[in-house]
């Protein structure tokens, strides 16, 4: 299971990410862009908003649509909902590293470790 402490670990690990909380809930961001929101809910394990790409958001859903849904508000650009207490580890580890790529430099990615490359979805 993963739990709203995985996800912050998860994307922390990843080079120039820091933490904000916005709207009641923690934002993770490379510079000013979020790419990942977190919402602890009492009972349900939390939630979390990924941005992710409409074909990946598709995707997702169509292969899970009890773990995955369209995020409220900024799921018509992609973005996923996902219920932490479903989710697959591996699989979510790695819509969390593409939703970082999506939002990080160049200068960034080329400093993500070899064992987080590893990780990434192939392009």
């Amino acid at each position: 299971m993963v739990t709203s402490g995985t996800l912050r670990a998860w994307a922390l690990e990843l080079p120039g990410t820091h933490e904000e909380e916005t709207w009641g809930a923690a934002t993770f961001r490379v510079g000013a862009k979020i790419f990942v929101i977190v919402r602890e809910e009492d009972g349900e394990g939390g939630t979390a908003s990924v941005k992710a790409s409409k074909a990946d958001q598709a995707e997702l859903i169509a292969g899970d649509g009890a773990t995955y849904g369209i995020a409220s508000h900024v799921g018509r650009f992609g973005w996923v909902e996902v219920r932490l207490s479903r989710a697959d580890p591996v699989e979510l580890r790695s819509v969390v590293l593409e939703a970082w790529r999506r939002t990080a430099g160049k200068r960034l990615q080329l400093a993500l470790p070899d064992h987080l490359r590893a990780l990434l979805p192939a392009r």
